[in-house]
C-alpha cells in the first residue's frame, strides 16, 4: 500500500451505541495497523462515552471528542473534519457506529483514492446491495438517491451513503462551517459541494448490513430536510453562491 495512506483517520459519531462502539473500533483497528478512530460522541445517556474512553486508555490510535448533547450527525462530522485537518491526516473516512459499514471495504476505498478525491461505499452501483432493511425503508432510500441525483444532476448511484473517505485537500477546500445539513441531506451536500469544487468523486460496491443492536436515529424531519435541501443546492450553485 502507498505510504501515503498510512496517515488516516476513520471518524464515527455516536449517540446510544454502547453494544456497538467498541466492536466498531475493534473491528476499524484490525483493518490496517495505520487507521486512527476518532469517536464524536453527543454526551450518549447510556455510556458510549465513557466505552470509548476506555478504550482510548488501552489504545494510543483511538481518540474521543465529547460534546454536550445531541448536536446532529452533520455537525459530529464537522467537527470531526476540522480535528483531521488540524492534526494533518491525508485520508479522512466517516462511517456509522452502528456496524452497518464494513471496515473491510476500508483498503480498497484507500485504492480506489488513488484516482480521486473523495470516494463513495455505494449501496446502489451494482444493483442493491442491501441487507435486512424492510422493503420500505430499501424503497424509500433507493428512490430518495435517484430523486437526488435527477435534481443536483450528480451522476453517482448512492448520494445518501454514510461511508466515504476525503482527501484532506478537499476539506480544506470547503467552506465546513456553512455545511448545516443533517442526515442524509448532510451526506448529499457534501458531495454535491466537492463536484462544484471540481473534485473527483468515485464510488465502489459495498455490502450494507442494518444495525443488529441499537435504533436507527432516522425520522421523517431526516427525509424531508433531504428533499428540500437538493433544490436548494441546485439554486445556489445556479447562483455561484456555494
Amino acid at each position: 500500500m502507498n505510504v501515503d495512506f498510512m496517515n488516516s483517520l476513520v471518524i464515527i459519531p455516536t449517540y446510544n451505541e454502547a453494544a456497538n462502539v467498541e466492536a466498531v473500533i475493534s473491528m476499524v483497528l484490525n483493518t490496517l495497523d495505520t487507521l486512527d478512530v476518532l469517536i464524536v460522541d453527543d454526551n450518549s445517556p447510556d455510556g458510549t462515552g465513557a466505552i470509548a474512553d476506555a478504550v482510548a486508555l488501552r489504545q494510543p490510535r483511538v481518540h474521543v471528542l465529547h460534546r454536550p448533547g445531541k448536536l446532529g450527525l452533520g455537525t459530529a462530522y464537522i467537527a470531526g473534519f476540522h480535528y483531521a485537518v488540524n492534526r494533518k491526516y491525508e485520508y479522512v473516512f466517516e462511517m456509522d457506529a452502528d456496524l452497518s459499514h464494513d471496515p473491510a471495504y476500508i483498503p480498497d476505498m484507500l485504492s480506489a483514492i488513488e484516482g480521486a478525491d473523495l470516494v463513495i461505499g455505494s449501496r446502489y452501483l451494482t444493483g442493491v446491495n442491501v441487507i435486512n432493511w424492510p422493503m420500505h425503508r430499501l424503497l424509500l432510500s433507493y428512490f430518495a438517491n435517484m430523486y437526488a441525483r435527477i435534481v443536483t444532476g450528480i451522476p453517482v448511484r448512492d448520494l445518501t451513503s454514510g461511508f466515504k473517505c476525503f482527501r484532506r485537500r478537499v476539506l480544506e477546500a470547503l467552506d465546513l462551517d456553512a455545511v448545516v445539513s443533517e442526515g442524509y441531506a448532510f451526506q448529499i451536500e457534501m458531495t454535491f459541494r466537492c463536484r462544484q469544487q471540481g473534485f473527483q468523486v468515485r464510488e465502489i460496491p459495498i455490502v450494507f448490513t442494518d444495525r443488529m443492536h441499537g435504533a436507527t436515529k432516522m425520522d421523517k424531519r431526516v427525509v424531508y430536510e433531504a428533499v428540500l435541501l437538493v433544490w436548494k443546492l441546485r439554486v445556489l450553485a445556479l447562483m455561484n453562491r456555494l
